[in-house]
Parts: structure tokens; sequence; C-alpha cells
């Protein structure tokens, strides 16, 4: 994996110092940061179900195997959240992604605890889609 795990190292020390509205600045600093994503890349197609907010994830694959994931939502948190899971997996190889423990990368931040459950729920499914698209990869 690339540097990723330094960097969400990084940022999890930063968020455990963090309250709680600190905490929702720096998500939705993180989804701004995010990699703009066209909007014609904004379908059905790449719409990730059961999320109260609509959360777009469409992969691409580098020219040396990795996989590279362009994501946007409509609401500033769920966008930082979509932020904070591809910071586990972006530009990873299909196994590397497929080995990876994305929960367990997230477990540290606390999310469930942090978010309003409705924020949280497409969590599970933002990870299914990025699992299944490495999966294809294979």
């Amino acid at each position: 994996m690339s540097d990723a795990a330094p960097e969400l190292a990084d940022l999890r020390d930063e968020y455990e110092f963090l309250d709680a509205d600190d905490r929702y600045r720096l998500l939705i600093d993180l989804g701004r940061a995010l990699e703009p994503m066209p909007d014609a890349l904004k379908t059905d197609a790449t719409l990730v179900r059961g999320c109260s907010a609509a959360v777009w994830v469409y992969p691409t694959r580098n020219d040396n195997g990795t996989l590279h994931f362009l994501a946007d939502s409509n609401a500033a948190i769920t966008k930082g959240i979509i932020a904070l899971v591809l910071k586990t997996v972006q530009d990873a190889t299909p196994q590397a992604i497929a080995a990876t423990d994305i929960e367990g990368a997230l477990a540290p931040f606390d999310l469930r605890n942090q978010l309003s459950s409705n924020r949280t729920q497409g969590i599970p499914n933002m990870i299914a889609l990025i699992r299944e698209t490495a999966a294809r990869y294979l």
C-alpha cells in the first residue's frame, strides 16, 4: 500500500485531540480535499445505495494495476466520510484492497459515536462497493 497508512495514522492522531465540532470540520475539510468528480460520472450506476445523502463512487484502474476512486456526495459530512474511507484503499492494488481491514482502519475514528446514525448507516455500503470493485479486478 502506498503512503495511505502513515497518512491515516497522522489523521487519527489529530482527530483524537479534537472536540466534536472540530472533528466535523476535519471531516468536511477531508471532503473538500477530494479530487473533483465530473458530474457525468454521478449516475445511478455509481450511486452508493443505503446512504442518507447521495454518495457516488467511481473506480478507475491506473496503468500499474492499482485502483483509484473518484467520489462525491451532496452532503459535506458524508463527503468527508467517503474521503476517510478512500484513504484506506486509494491507489492500492485489488489484492491489497481485498486484504485491507477497512472497518479496523476506521475504528479509531469512532464514527458511530461521533455522528448521527443516519450519517453512518451508509458506511458499510461504501465499504462493500469498494470491496466488490476490487474483487472484480482480482
